[in-house]
């Protein structure tokens, strides 16, 4: 192993030497230097020319080293001749139509890069950061400055306990000036395109209109050789160049020519746009959609016009070919080869790229698709049975047709099986078996309908599925057919799965032997290359949601009123558990195994003894064997038993356990010690029997995905060890392992607060990575609801339940809905759901309308009575829907999906129950379903007027699941840099991290989710190891590409605000430090409200930077809060209550309240003392500190009596106030922070 770490660390050091510098040399500007790296490619300089503001206005030219013209697609590395200081000159190439195209393209990018537009529409990849308005510029560029001069008050929705909730369009902050100057009043493609043919004759590629700031109309000619100004009007045409006549090769070299305020506007907006950090700009792997919107100006704007309805797919498209073949790249990027580092860089990175623009692709088709814009390959048909090819995509609706999923569930077996099969490619992908591919599979959710998009298997179409398929079965089981070289292939990936080959009997009862569930069918493409598709049971059935006949759950499971019967038949469990099961019976097994050969071990020299053991074990044995089956269950649980009074007994660690089972196997097989054979056999092949093994001798946990699939036949052999009955028991194990061990552990381990999850995201998050499906969430959430402590996290649960099921009951109301009344119907349902207003729904649409839209738009009277007649005539189903109707359908459908009672019936009367948040209800839902609204203050509980308008719907966007390919060797960097940073390596593990860094960007580019964890983690440990400057360096990048990947009020987001500010006041940047603070606290208020225990931090941190510069009543009321939330959820008596009960001393004395300052001291004292007895440190200090204020307050009370008694002179002494340096404040933050050094954990240790 070591050998292949080493070989692995020279990679790495290969890799990095190669950065040197290069000198490039542009036309019209000076020469200028870059820093390039060796494996960069010669595109990533075009790309780096064309976004630099002295180059950024070429599209259109080669590099070229000593005369030779350099290939795009090398990397540096294999340039001869490319080396430090060498000359790169950049050469102008002739125009062709594609290119003319993406120069006008690039120019009117330029034009518009100031503008949040695209961000809130959802294009191109831009999303929105508000780092740099919350702290006014770049922190970076800051000065140091004392908060003397600042304003530190905090707006008063933050306040601890204020009465209002928090409001919503702080969660936008505007910019002034974020639009930036306008260059050009109109940029378009002329009337008079394309160039008739005497034209094209003379190299005329397109024309464009152009109206500049001073009014003044230009026709402009694109040509091979650049841009020029022609004589054509609106009314005549004629091509001929116009004078002033002047060719420029760049469209913008000639608009400065044409127009001085657009000269001067540009200049402008170019410095401004250069200002903004790169993270604000860069465009990102996935596109994210905001929940709301200010309302934005509808420009005109003809070039997005053309992408949108010319027959062209958008001009990433245009490469040979036209359409991209994404079946084709999407298999060959996986064909790469792997064998060091640098080939799995460019494998993964080429992975990822091709898989970020299928996403894409996917996305923009299934909305075509949905919208009606895109017509089916079989048009006769009933449009829910419709299919789609767009762009080389295969796209299919989840409806179940043609009877398809009609035992297993009929249209909700069909929504749900694209996921399962999305979940099955995931795994396959990951497993990454060479010679096996799945396709490329995208599941869009979009207006209440989900898609399916795949890549096409070549020669897919021409043929009948039944002549294609040569693995597996088309008819869920009755016809089932095998092939060798897919056994071979899967055989292969169900080693790592945990899958069981398996035999089934098809329609002629010939047994067939699979190596997967049957309804995975294996194609053959016209490529030759084997795939696998349908891949919804990849995992094995989850027991506790089908009813079964004749099968018996444990006792613990039914107590919770299990099986549930679910709306389908498709549950099945995730792969986190399947992995956690099989681990945890591993450890049974080697513990079990041990202990017994620990025994034989010490018993060898009594040999009678010993055999006499052996020989009542076998009695035992076959005992069991002739008992009954219900034994089985009992079995495992005395195993359990025994195996706790085991490791009470022997304390055996792990290793320790596998170190003697391997030595005595290795015994067994050497068989130099005969008489230890036999009896250490029989004690495997004990264990082995105790854990469920499916083979005798060995541990051997597997699962068959078919044991509970109706209409599959099984081979059965009853005397097997791996006998159905053993394979079914195995099953409902892993089901039953779900219920008494992982939630159950969830739930403890939530106990201690470490990471609480803020939002129902989270949750999901955390459960999942536990195993933990979430139609579970109904079972966690009643358990939850007994907890004290958790209450916070029962809120949570029940909103994120409230709003799954509000989804469900919206998807279908959607599919009611025609284009038409969109807007108007999604308010309606907002209305239904979140309004306390329960006047005015009226039965007829058009009444309502009338009555809305009267009030609503007399400033406008024109449209009004027009829309309605229209909106009359529609499918108007939705509008009969109620408050009441939905709170009803909404409490059947919880009870049937997540067997949870919601006790109320409507929005109020839950919202108080629960103790949760109209706001946080509609961002979480918004977030689910893909809505946009308008971004303003929404009235929810006025009981007389509706809280929404149709005017409120700003757009729907799609949900998009799909794989996310990983970057394995920046993976592994960065676990081992963990692993060596908990071992107090701290060094190392920077040095490791970094690296995982560089991987990272080698592979994703510049932006991605697992970037900014890497980035926060860099910046964590510069702040440990002293570099404050540093820290906020890095910090600051983690955060706002925390705000672009994962969005502006996402809990990582919020948690990056915090550390930033922590850096911030480190750096001695205090108002901004507070800013931050606010923001975090704004947004924690928004997506969770005030009652959790992330809060109790954050008021900690606030009131502490408050104290250090003197605001101490605003200081006290945060901290109050903070105390208030710590005893709650910490106990009265924990080591967090002591810290703010000194904290809030601190303040009162300050304010010179001693008395109350004792009050709160005496309690950290009496904490301490019985946490960490008389003689630990922090309870000294305490006591140090108290005798202190006892002074004080002494001092005080004297100089009052003798200002009572008359005393001549008497006056009150100006009482000892020092203001906290930065550094004793620093100090607490970093205690309250869990960083460095916190000696309150008896052994000191580094909190990372």
């Amino acid at each position: 192993k070591n050998c292949s770490d080493k070989k692995e660390e020279a990679e790495v050091v290969f890799i990095q030497e190669m950065g040197f510098m290069v000198k490039i040399v542009s036309p019209g500007t000076e020469a200028f230097d870059i820093q390039v790296s060796s494996m960069e490619l010669v595109q990533e300089i075009h790309q780096l020319l064309i976004d630099r503001e002295e180059t950024c206005h070429r599209t259109c030219f080669s590099l070229q080293l000593d005369g030779n013209t350099l290939d795009n697609f090398a990397e540096l590395k294999n340039i001869e001749g490319l080396k430090e200081g060498s000359v790169i000159k950049v050469v102008e190439e002739p125009y062709t139509m594609r290119e003319a195209r993406i120069h006008v393209r690039h120019v009117r990018d330029l034009l518009k890069s100031l503008d949040p537009a695209d961000s809130y529409n959802g294009v191109d990849c831009s999303s929105l950061s508000f780092l740099n308005i919350i702290t006014q510029g770049d922190i970076m560029e800051k000065k140091k400055n004392r908060a003397d001069s600042v304003d530190c008050t905090p707006p008063d929705y933050i306040m601890p306990n204020s009465k209002e909730r928090p409001p919503l369009l702080p969660l936008q902050p505007m910019a002034k000036e974020q639009k930036g100057p306008q260059c050009l009043k109109v940029l378009t493609t002329s009337g008079w395109n394309p160039p008739p043919g005497f034209r094209k004759m003379h190299g005329d590629l397109m024309y464009l209109y152009v109206v500049t700031m001073e009014d003044k109309h230009y026709h402009i000619t694109g040509c091979t050789r650049g841009f020029f100004l022609n004589q054509s009007t609106e009314e005549d045409f004629n091509p001929k160049p116009a004078t002033p006549n002047h060719l420029c090769h760049s469209l913008i070299e000639l608009l400065n020519q044409l127009s001085p305020s657009f000269k001067r506007n540009f200049t402008t907006l170019q410095k401004k746009r250069t200002l903004r950090h790169p993270f604000e700009r860069v465009a990102t792997p996935y596109q994210l959609y905001a929940w709301a919107s200010p309302q934005i100006d509808h420009t005109v704007d003809a070039i997005r016009a053309e992408d949108t309805f010319s027959s062209k797919l958008g001009y990433e498209e245009h490469i040979p070919g036209q359409t991209r073949d994404w079946n084709e790249e999407l298999q060959t990027t996986r064909e790469l080869p792997r064998k060091n580092l640098p080939e799995r860089l460019l494998r993964e990175r080429a992975i990822f790229k091709v898989h970020s623009d299928f996403v894409a692709g996917a996305t923009r088709g299934a909305v075509a698709v949905i919208d009606g814009n895109v017509m089916a390959i079989n048009p006769g048909e009933d449009s829910k049975m419709q299919m789609f090819i767009w762009n080389n995509i295969f796209f299919s609706l989840g409806f179940d047709v043609r009877d398809h999923y009609k035992e297993l569930g009929g249209d909700a077996a069909a929504f749900i099986a694209p996921r399962n099969d999305l979940q099955g490619v995931r795994v396959y992908s990951a497993v990454d078996i060479p010679g096996l591919y799945t396709l490329g599979t995208v599941v869009i959710d979009y207006r209440g309908y989900r898609v399916t998009a795949q890549s096409i298997i070549p020669g897919i179409l021409e043929r009948e599925q039944e002549q294609s398929v040569v693995y597996g079965s088309i008819d869920f089981g009755k016809t089932v057919i095998t092939h060798p070289k897919y056994m071979d292939l899967l055989n292969n990936a169900a080693q790592q799965l945990k899958m069981l080959p398996h035999k089934v009997l098809n329609d002629k009862n010939e047994e067939i032997e699979l190596c997967s569930s049957v309804e995975c069918k294996g194609i053959i493409g016209n490529d030759g290359r084997h795939y696998i598709l349908d891949l919804l049971r990849t995992f094995p059935p989850d027991v506790n949601f089908l009813k079964l006949e004749g099968e018996e759950l444990s006792k613990e499971v039914k107590s919770l009123n299990f099986p549930i019967e679910h709306k389908h038949k498709l549950c099945c469990l995730r792969q986190e558990l399947i992995d956690a099961f099989v681990e945890s019976r591993y450890m049974m097994f080697i513990k079990y195994a041990a202990f017994h050969l620990q025994q034989l071990g010490a018993k060898k020299h009594k040999e009678r003894e010993a055999q006499s053991v052996i020989s009542n074990s076998v009695l035992e044995e076959k005992e069991q064997k002739d008992e009954k089956s219900e034994v089985e269950d009992e079995k495992i649980r005395e195993m359990k038993d025994e195996e706790e009074k085991m490791t009470q007994e022997s304390p055996m660690e792990h290793a320790e356990a596998k170190k003697i089972v391997e030595s005595i196997t290795d015994s067994i097989t050497s068989g130099d010690k005969q008489e230890f054979e036999e009896s250490t056999k029989e004690i495997v092949k004990r264990a082995a029997s105790a854990v469920g093994s499916l083979k005798e001798t060995e541990f051997d946990i597997r699962f068959n995905p078919d044991v509970y699939s109706p209409g599959v036949r099984h081979v059965d052999k009853i005397d097997n060890p791996d006998s159905l009955k053993k394979q079914r028991q195995l099953v409902k194990d892993a089901a039953d392992f779900l219920v008494t061990n992982q939630i159950p552990s969830f739930i403890r381990e939530r106990l201690d607060h470490s990471l609480a999850p803020m939002d129902g995201m989270m949750l999901s998050e955390n459960l999942h990575s536990r195993g933990i499906n979430i139609r579970y969430l109904g079972k966690i959430t009643t358990m939850l609801s007994k907890i004290k402590q958790l209450e916070y996290l029962h809120s949570i649960a029940v909103s994120e339940l409230i709003t799954r099921a509000a989804k469900h009951l919206f998807n279908i109301y959607m599919q009611s809905t025609e284009m038409m009344s969109l807007s108007a119907a999604v308010s309606h349902f907002l209305n239904c759901f979140l309004s306390s207003c329960q006047a005015h729904y009226p039965q007829q649409i058009s009444d309502e309308m009338q009555s809305k839209t009267s009030k609503r738009r007399k400033q406008n009277g024109k449209r009004k009575g027009r829309l309605n007649t229209l909106l009359a005539d529609g499918n108007n189903e939705w509008a009969s829907l109620t408050p009441k109707s939905l709170w009803i359908q909404l409490r059947s459908e919880l009870k049937a999906y997540y067997d949870w009672e919601l006790k109320t019936d409507n929005i109020d009367s839950t919202v108080e129950t629960y103790a949760l948040q109209k706001i946080s209800l509609l961002r979480s839902f918004s977030l689910k379903t893909g809505i946009q609204i308008l971004l303003r203050e929404y009235s929810f509980d006025t009981k007389n007027k509706l809280t929404f308008f149709e005017e409120d719907i700003l757009n729907i966007f799609p949900i998009v699941k799909h794989i996310n390919p990983r970057a394995s060797d920046a993976y592994n960097f960065y676990t081992t840099g963990q692993t060596k940073i908990q071992q107090g390596y701290l060094k190392e593990g920077y040095e490791l991290i970094n690296e995982a860094l560089n991987l990272l960007n080698n592979v994703y580019g510049a932006m991605h989710p697992e970037i900014a964890q890497c980035l926060r983690m860099l910046a964590r440990l510069n702040y440990i190891m002293g570099d404050h400057a540093e820290a906020l360096a890095m910090q600051q990048k983690a955060l706002l590409m925390s705000e672009r990947v994962n969005g502006i009020d996402h809990p990582y987001t919020i948690s990056e605000y915090t550390q930033l500010a922590l850096y911030c006041f480190a750096n001695s940047q205090v108002s901004t430090a507070l800013k931050l603070l606010y923001r975090a606290r704004y947004l924690a208020l928004l997506v969770c409200g005030e009652n959790h225990p992330e809060m109790a931090l954050l008021d900690s941190n606030i009131s502490l930077i408050l104290h250090a510069v003197g605001e101490y009543e605003l200081s006290l009321r945060f901290l109050e809060k903070a105390l208030e939330l710590n005893m709650k959820y910490f106990g009265p008596k924990s080591l967090k209550v002591a810290v703010s009960y000194h904290l809030v001393a601190r303040t009162q004395s300050c304010m010179g309240d001693f008395r109350s300052a004792l009050n709160s001291e005496k309690e950290t004292y009496a904490i301490y003392k019985q946490q960490l007895g008389e003689d630990h440190e922090k309870t000294k200090e305490s006591s140090e500190c108290l005798r202190h204020l006892t002074h004080q307050a002494v001092v005080l009370q004297k100089k009052m009596n003798e200002i009572y008694t008359g005393k001549p002179g008497a006056g009150l002494p100006p009482i000892q106030i020092q203001p906290p340096s930065m550094g004793s404040v620093l100090d607490m933050l970093n205690v309250i922070n869990g960083i460095l050094f916190v000696q309150i954990r008896f052994v000191p240790s580094v909190v990372v």
